[in-house]
Formats: C-alpha cells, sequence, structure tokens
C-alpha cells in the first residue's frame, strides 16, 4: 500500500515537471516572436544614434570655423552642450549594441539549427549567457546582488561549437549557482557577500570554463544524484529537473568533452567544462 502510495506521487510530480517543462517550451517561442519585435525598433534606435553622432561631429566642426565670432563665454557652453551631447549618443549606442547582443543570443538560443556546429567565439558566448543569467536572477529577486567576477584568457581561437546548446550549458550552470548564493544569502551570518567566479583557460588542445559559486554547496545525496532525470532541489516550478542532464549530454556526448564538478556543503560548488578545441 504504502509503494503504491509512494509510486503515485512520484507520478504525479513526473507530471508536473512534464507540464512545467511544456509551459517553458511554449515561453521560448513566445520570447522568440517578442525578440524579433523589438529588434527592428532597436535596429533604428542604433542607426539614428550613429546618425546623431555624425550630426553633432559636423556641428562641432562649424562651431570651431565660427569660434572668431562667437563670445568665449558662450563658446565654452556651446562646447559642454556638445559634449555632453555626444556622451549621451555614445551610451544610447553601447546600450543599444548590448540589447541587440542578449536579442540575438535568444535568437541563436531558441532557433538554432540542431547539432549545428559553426566557429564561435567562446569567451563573447560565455559573457553574454552569465550576464543574462545574472540579470535574470536580479529580476526575480530585485533586493539581491551577486558579485560576478571574470577571467577569460585572450589566446583562445575560435572553436568549433553548437552555440545555443553550449549557450543553454552555461545558462543552467549559472542558474544554478545563481540559486545557490541566493539560498545561502538569506540565512546566511552578517558578512557574507555572494560572489561567482568564471574563468576560461586554454590547456594544451582543451578549454575549461569554470564557474564556481560561494553558495550553500551539495550534500553526499544531492552529488549522487546530481545528473540523474527529474532531480532537482528546487520547488516544482522552480526545476524541470532536467537542467544537468541536459548540461551533461550538452557538453559530454555533443562536444566529446567532459563535466566535473566539486562541491562542499555551505561552502561552494564549482563545475568545470572541458571541451576539445579541434
Amino acid at each position: 500500500m504504502e509503494k503504491n502510495i509512494s509510486q503515485e506521487k512520484r507520478i504525479e510530480e513526473l507530471e508536473a515537471r512534464l507540464k512545467e517543462q511544456e509551459k517553458l517550451g511554449s515561453l521560448g517561442l513566445l520570447s522568440a516572436g517578442i525578440a524579433h519585435e523589438i529588434q527592428n525598433p532597436l535596429n533604428f534606435v542604433i542607426n539614428f544614434s550613429k546618425l546623431s553622432g555624425q550630426l553633432l561631429a559636423d556641428l562641432a566642426d562649424r562651431v570651431d570655423e565660427a569660434k572668431a565670432r562667437i563670445p568665449e563665454a558662450e563658446l565654452e557652453d556651446i562646447k559642454d552642450i556638445l559634449s555632453g551631447l555626444r556622451e549621451n549618443v555614445d551610451k544610447i549606442k553601447e546600450h543599444g549594441d548590448r540589447a541587440i547582443s542578449i536579442i540575438r543570443g535568444i535568437l541563436l538560443y531558441s532557433r538554432g539549427k540542431e547539432d549545428e556546429f559553426m566557429p564561435t567565439q567562446i569567451q563573447k558566448l560565455t559573457k553574454e549567457y552569465v550576464w543574462l543569467a545574472y540579470h535574470a536572477m536580479r529580476a526575480n529577486y530585485k533586493n539581491f546582488n551577486i558579485a560576478i567576477r571574470e577571467d577569460y584568457a585572450k589566446d583562445i581561437p575560435s572553436i568549433r561549437l553548437i552555440p545555443q546548446d553550449f549557450s543553454r550549458a552555461v545558462l543552467n550552470v549559472m542558474n544554478n549557482a545563481c540559486y545557490a548564493v541566493w539560498k545561502k544569502w538569506q540565512n546566511a551570518p552578517e558578512g557574507y557577500s555572494p560572489e561567482i567566479m568564471v574563468t576560461l583557460e586554454k590547456l594544451d588542445k582543451r578549454v575549461v570554463l569554470s564557474i564556481r559559486d560561494n553558495g550553500e554547496g551539495m550534500s553526499p545525496e544531492v552529488k549522487r544524484k546530481l545528473f540523474d532525470s527529474f532531480f532537482t532541489t528546487k520547488p516544482v516550478g522552480q526545476g524541470t529537473g532536467l537542467g544537468m542532464a541536459i548540461v551533461r549530454d550538452i557538453i559530454e556526448n555533443k562536444h566529446r568533452g567532459k563535466v566535473l564538478f566539486d562541491s562542499v556543503l555551505h561552502e561552494y560548488t564549482c563545475f568545470r567544462f572541458i571541451i576539445p578545441i579541434a
């Protein structure tokens, strides 16, 4: 009797997680559509910021030509105004480019062709999804913050990856890291500073990506079940239990790499992706 109740409960949990997966799939399609619609007006913003920058440069040249006829005090005011406008235009372009980069990442993530390898700047791709996870966390927990520290080697060549899959692996581990430090922060002693360290290094013919957090760590039981399908430490609705199983499949089966991890309960967790360069 107890066994039947346990099995029924397990089935109910699996059904709930499958429903959550279906919702996430629908949300992914919706996000891709929204991202595509936002991309066009953002392109206009960026293009008009470039045009405004050119017009400001022309105006500055005209002012310079006419400076002999302009009182010195007024000339300084005009130069200050032009300088302020130039800074504003540069900031508009900078943040517009950043938004476009995020949108392209979302479209790549949701529409990439299955198993399509392509030359990829792994530093750039990793950075984009590290910060995408960070901003998603900040959107959910507005009063909470994390120090993100990054160290990316500059001597890593373009690597043939499946970008939408590799980015999914980075995002899954980063989401778990953000959740781990948030959980610890809730009951941590005063002085605890949530931190995630992300490093990329080239070792011989391999690239090693490390994501280390100083969160709540993992118990021996969690370590044993970590890559089991449908296993999660999060409440239903916050985790499907498929994330780490997907990560292992992406890194080890699709990219011929290796996923390693180390964790001490209440202290830290560190994941390493080891990817062959060729």
